[in-house]
């Protein structure tokens, strides 16, 4: 089931095509990434099925259905830096949010400030927090009412590897626990390890989307070693599926047309060819390599 549908929106300010004919669905319980450079729509594209700003054209669903108030007390958001009072706690803060929202009671503002592990420090002047520490309340904010999806733009954006790092637990933690989350992000390994779907934006134009494992499984890759290099690049040139060899540091880099080919495969057509291997090894795409090779400059 899509919790979210997009389809063919386009925005422009003034010559800048923001977005250009974007469509793509987001099931329920999945953590959702999408992923562009600066200046590539992304937060165009939330602003919008936010209903803060108004496509130029295309249309989106929540839930099944045009975007409506009800539907929008389902969906927390955070689009920006977190904007709280700095010589109010944590609770007072919240209540805050609670009485503009109108989302969840005084039960509720405890139970989320449990989730994002920030409990303990409830009564702490915002002031006193660190940068993570204020991401995870902007995220409590959030999560007010129990929505069914959250909408998450650049949520470790500036944070140190520790505060990445309880961003990306609690975000995992939110999945688990049945909502789905909607990330905008430009880095690319913290998309790998936290999303299971992925849309990637190219000026305001969608190059991609689908499951993460999918996006990156245009081409199998392992690296190869061989006491006589040039011989082994020379047989592997020949291999049934082969796509490019690649010479490295390391040893040689086989892509291969063929998702999920079996290293036994590889390993007996050297050994048929007197060759052989001192190193098999699988070298998985890794999301970074097939963003850059999917956004660059034509």
């Amino acid at each position: 089931m899509s919790v979210l549908q997009i389809h063919n929106l386009s925005k422009s300010y003034g010559k800048i095509k923001a977005l250009n004919d974007v469509s793509f669905d987001v099931s329920s319980g999945s953590v959702f990434g999408l992923l562009g450079p600066n200046g590539s729509g992304k937060t165009t594209l939330l602003s919008i099925i936010l209903d803060i700003l108004g496509p130029d054209a295309g249309s989106y669903s929540w839930f099944g259905q045009p975007s409506t108030h009800v539907h929008r007390q389902h969906i927390g958001s955070l689009l920006e830096t977190p904007n709280f009072y700095h010589y109010l706690s944590a609770v007072q803060n919240l209540r805050v949010t609670q009485s503009i929202s109108q989302r969840g009671d005084e039960i509720a503002i405890e139970n989320v400030l449990k989730t994002v592990n920030l409990y303990d420090r409830r009564n702490s002047r915002f002031s006193t927090y660190s940068l993570g520490m204020k991401q995870r309340l902007a995220i409590a904010a959030a999560l007010l009412g129990n929505p069914k999806v959250l909408l998450l733009d650049e949520p470790t954006n500036g944070l140190d590897p520790v505060g990445i790092a309880e961003i990306r637990d609690l975000i995992k933690g939110l999945s688990a626990a049945g909502h789905t989350v909607i990330m905008a992000s430009h880095l690319l390994d913290e998309v790998e390890r936290i999303c299971d779907h992925v849309a990637i934006l190219k000026f305001g134009q969608l190059i991609t989307s689908g499951p993460v494992q999918s996006v990156l499984a245009d081409e199998d890759c392992y690296l190869l070693n061989a006491n006589d290099q040039e011989v082994l690049a020379s047989v592997m040139q020949n291999f049934p599926g082969i796509s490019r060899v690649s010479k490295t540091t390391d040893g040689l880099e086989c892509y291969f047309k063929i998702v999920d080919i079996a290293p036994e495969s590889i390993n007996q057509y050297c050994f048929t060819h007197d060759l052989v291997l001192s190193k098999l090894v699988q070298k998985k795409k890794r999301l970074e390599e097939k963003f850059f090779e999917l956004t660059a400059q034509p």
